[in-house]
């Protein structure tokens, strides 16, 4: 008998699904192929979740593992790809807030963009989806330990980024 995954619960993750996948793609196209190859890969082995665990930390384990299986797959096949293809595609501010606002957003998205995918995934992870440090381990097929040391080091990192910026670049917050 196939164990049914829980419909209000698979719901209630696509939007966080959708916000690491992204962060992991840097492209909308390509995140939203990946939640759904995310989702059919989930019902296909929906009999090997078991229920009364986490169906979220679950799903983000799928999620990483596909993602780390298609770039592998995309490094072997970069010798058949031209080097001239750029489609400058990268993340985007999905709202408008205020020019401040938004381009701090920028530089922030930019900066965690350049760390590397194992601390930027805890980071995101952590930061963003709010994950304990349990389950980051889970989704991640990684030791406890190992999720508090790339945390650290993606937020030293962070914080390295953003100290080192030329003053010209940073944006200076008034008060109104």
């Amino acid at each position: 008998m196939q164990a049914d995954l829980p419909r209000g619960d698979l719901v209630a993750a696509l939007p966080r699904l959708r916000r690491y996948a992204r962060v992991l793609e840097g492209d909308f196209a390509r995140a939203d192929d990946l939640v759904q190859d995310t989702l059919a890969r989930a019902w296909e082995k929906r009999a090997l979740w078991q229920a009364g665990t986490d169906l979220r930390a679950w799903l983000f384990t799928i999620m990483h593992n596909l993602f780390v299986n298609q770039r592998a797959l995309a490094r072997r096949d970069a010798r058949n790809v031209s080097l001239d293809d750029d489609d400058g595609a990268g993340l985007q501010v999905p709202v408008e807030p205020t020019q401040q606002l938004r381009v701090e957003l920028a530089e922030l998205l930019r900066d965690v963009e350049r760390l590397p995918v194992e601390q930027r995934e805890v980071v995101l992870l952590a930061g963003v989806e709010e994950m304990r440090y349990e389950d980051i381990a889970a989704a991640l097929a990684v030791p406890i330990g190992t999720v508090m040391s790339r945390l650290s080091r993606g937020r030293e990192r962070l914080r390295r980024m953003r100290d080192e910026a030329p003053v010209s670049l940073r944006v200076v917050r008034t008060n109104p």
